[in-house]
């Protein structure tokens, strides 16, 4: 990746969609310099592999031509060639209503991380409009992210916190081991873990994309 932008050449690159939260790749996702590609949006791919290759992993298989593939889920492009899907804002409802309509929350409220300043956001479309501070998303909401409505702040699951995220942490879990290396919340008291989060903020709504 760090030959591709020093020769500034356009690319399209597959890959695993956790190739996000690297160190080398998150900023250049962060900056607008690379992002997910058009095509690829969810479930796995099949890829055909040599016949020599053993079949020992679950999804492997042979197909109608009698080639042998495997199944590798989180599939994503990455590349710098713009697109019109990138640009589309994603139409939310407010947490009130997020909380009365979205099935996928049950009718739960948010939840505030333990150690970072920020609420848990734990599905894409259960983001609220009116909610100005900074939320946890998980890494599938680059799927759908427009650069003109969110702007992406840092990502939660490294110690250095290099992206200058505000944290905090409470006295009562100042000593758990996980506290600052990945987003905590806490669940019938106890701190529960998080997967890593991308940190977004709403850009204000005079920037954000155009309404169709």
């Amino acid at each position: 990746m760090s030959w591709l932008f020093e020769k500034d050449k356009k690319f399209l690159i597959i890959g695993n969609m956790n190739a996000v939260t690297y160190k080398e790749i998150f900023p250049l996702v962060k900056n607008n310099k690379m992002w997910y590609g058009v095509s690829i949006t969810s479930g796995d791919r099949k890829f055909n592999v040599p016949d020599s290759y053993p079949l020992n992993a679950s999804g492997c298989g042979i197909d109608e031509n009698n080639r042998k593939y495997i199944q590798v889920k989180g599939v994503r492009w990455f590349t710098n060639l713009d697109h019109g899907r990138r640009h589309q804002p994603l139409q939310l409802m407010t947490m009130a209503e997020n909380i009365k309509f979205n099935k996928k929350l049950k009718g739960q409220d948010y939840r505030t991380y333990d150690n970072y300043d920020a609420i848990e956001v734990p599905y894409t479309d259960a983001i609220p409009k009116d909610y100005d501070g900074m939320m946890g998303v998980p890494i599938s909401f680059l799927d759908k992210y427009c650069p003109e409505q969110f702007e992406i702040l840092g990502i939660t699951q490294r110690n250095d916190d290099p992206y200058k995220i505000k944290k905090y942490t409470t006295d009562e879990y100042k000593n758990a081991n996980d506290l600052n290396a990945r987003a905590t919340i806490l669940v019938d008291g106890i701190p529960k873990s998080m997967y890593p989060r991308i940190l977004i903020k709403h850009i204000k709504r005079k920037k954000q994309c155009k309404q169709n």
